[in-house]
């Protein structure tokens, strides 16, 4: 976690001790040190990214720019874990354990959990959605993660076991970072979405008061909470808003306490302004991928060529005023996984080359890069489009879709490109996920023999080394196919007002709405 008010900012990482078990997860969380004891009561106004589409929990994504909050404040959550060690603790679970190096792993409940209306949370519960999730019809974000489950059986009340299709010694780290975090009650879900979004039930620190689509959602405190005396608020009023600078004039001009934000250029902003800023480091990144499916980009040199035109400080300088973190690495030095193997450069030359030699074939390179509507997205598309504009035989669009129907562009994989991204801290469940060619969550399409075996080899083995000779592979396989090119570390951050304490972050930038309180 990187924490700012008023002095320059420490970065804290996973060191290499660690991994093993302390930082063995795609991001960890941390908080910041209250100010005293926590003091009950008031509202937070906090400003999201972007408007969510169902309270469901399968449909709602646990990363920090999409719903992570109102998830964790609708559903709570089983397990979270660390920023600083990575290490797991256990909330609504008591255990999540293998005996067999990840083919089979226990989970156990806490007991007398109950969801909003007294029904129990109870291991058919978690069964029910666990088992939801993996199915393509559900539609999740979380499939990627779901979808590694064969099978799951109840043991007893508290007690469900979950078989999975191959060993993955740390597969918490997926639950942790996805919808499998939050359970719903099964009857209630039974009613059918509109019947849902209207009373959803949990069993998280807050319940729905009211929801205004494209204006406003109201969370009440949840009396039957677990975790006693949390949450300190009284309630929450969500809003959304997709542009940064938006967000942080919000903040600025006293109508939002919390701001959770995705820019570097914006974060810097807030913390020269005064305001605590939290950011997760991780290495990985956003990237631009494409689609190697259909041309122009099934053919690798309208790949290379196009990571050979850009020059990424550049896009950073047009972004975030040069403040961003442009990955020349995957993993940063500070990691376990670190090899100097450079991602990208610029090499013009190279670039025209590709691209003229592919228009002599008959395949010059036209497409169409697919952007979300915030400040980040549209700006990173623009400066794709204008970078590669200096060139011959190559044409860009800009297609802009809604966040509403970002998951359905993902999932039927109708583009040539976007931005997708791998967080991480340990290569897992990520890379794996994102690069494998039997992965659902593969958005490039690559599917390369000697990536995935490696991939398979460092997410089976329990051996640091073996890992580190696996994951190198899959960094020379990574450049040499270019699936994805990275263009920032990702910055997972909130910034909060001055009497708002307790922000406290998990998994992919999730944010622990119990967790705040406002001093008075």
């Amino acid at each position: 976690m990187l924490r700012t008010r008023r002095f320059p900012a420490a970065v804290v990482a996973c060191a290499a001790a660690l991994v093993t078990a302390a930082c063995s997860g795609p991001t960890a969380g941390t908080s910041t040190g209250p100010a005293g004891d926590p003091v009950p009561g008031g509202t937070a106004r906090i400003v999201m990214i972007n408007e969510p589409r169902s309270l469901d929990p399968a449909i709602l994504s646990n990363a920090w720019a999409f719903n992570a909050v109102l998830g964790n404040a609708l559903y709570g959550t089983l397990m979270i874990n660390d920023a600083v060690t990575g290490k797991i603790s256990y909330q609504m679970a008591e255990s999540f354990t293998s005996k067999d190096k990840g083919a089979t792993f226990e989970l156990k409940l806490r007991d007398g959990l109950t969801f909003t209306d007294g029904s129990p949370l109870d291991a058919h519960a978690v069964k029910f959605n666990w088992d939801r999730l993996g199915k393509p019809a559900t539609g999740s974000p979380s499939i990627r993660d779901a979808a590694a489950v064969a099978s799951t059986e109840v043991l007893d009340g508290r007690t469900l076991k979950v078989t999975l299709k191959m060993p993955i010694p740390n597969y918490v780290q997926g639950v942790v970072a996805s919808g499998m975090n939050w359970i719903a009650s099964p009857k209630a879900l039974a009613q059918g979405q509109r019947a849902y979004d209207a009373k959803p039930v949990g069993a998280g620190p807050f319940t729905l008061k009211s929801w205004t689509r494209h204006d406003k959602v109201q969370l009440v405190k949840n009396p039957r909470y677990w975790d006693a005396p949390k949450p300190y608020l009284d309630a929450i009023l969500l809003r959304a808003t997709p542009d940064s600078t938006q967000r942080l004039s919000t903040l600025t001009s006293g109508d939002a306490d919390v701001t959770v934000d995705t820019s570097w250029k914006t974060i810097d902003k807030a913390r020269k302004a005064g305001f605590t800023t939290q950011v997760m480091p991780m290495s990985g990144g956003q990237g631009l991928v494409m689609n190697s499916r259909r041309p122009p980009f099934n053919d690798p040199r309208a790949r290379q060529a196009v990571a050979a035109a850009l020059d990424l400080d550049a896009t950073d300088l047009s972004l975030n005023n040069g403040k961003g973190k442009v990955p020349k690495r995957l993993f940063t030095e500070s990691s376990p996984f670190y090899e100097d193997i450079a991602l990208t450069k610029p090499d013009k030359e190279l670039a025209q080359r590709l691209f003229d030699q592919l228009a002599a074939e008959g395949k010059r390179v036209s497409f169409t890069f697919s952007a979300q509507p915030s400040t980040e997205a549209k700006g990173t598309s623009e400066s794709v489009q204008a970078q590669l504009s200096a060139f011959k035989n190559v044409e860009v669009k800009i297609r802009t879709i809604d966040h509403a129907k970002t998951a359905a562009v993902y999932a039927s994989k109708d583009f040539d490109m976007l931005i997708s991204s791998a967080l991480l801290v340990d290569p897992e469940p990520q890379l794996w996920s994102v690069l494998h060619g039997r992965s659902p969550s593969n958005h490039s399409g690559v599917n390369d023999p000697q990536m995935n075996a490696a991939l398979d080899k460092g997410r089976r083995s329990t051996s640091l080394e073996e890992r580190r000779a696996a994951y190198k592979v899959v960094q020379e396989r990574l450049v040499a196919l270019v699936p994805m090119i990275f263009f920032s570390r990702a910055s997972p951050a909130v910034e909060t007002a001055r009497n708002v304490h307790g922000a406290r972050l998990y998994g992919f930038g999730s944010l622990l709405p119990e967790e705040l309180w406002i001093q008075r």
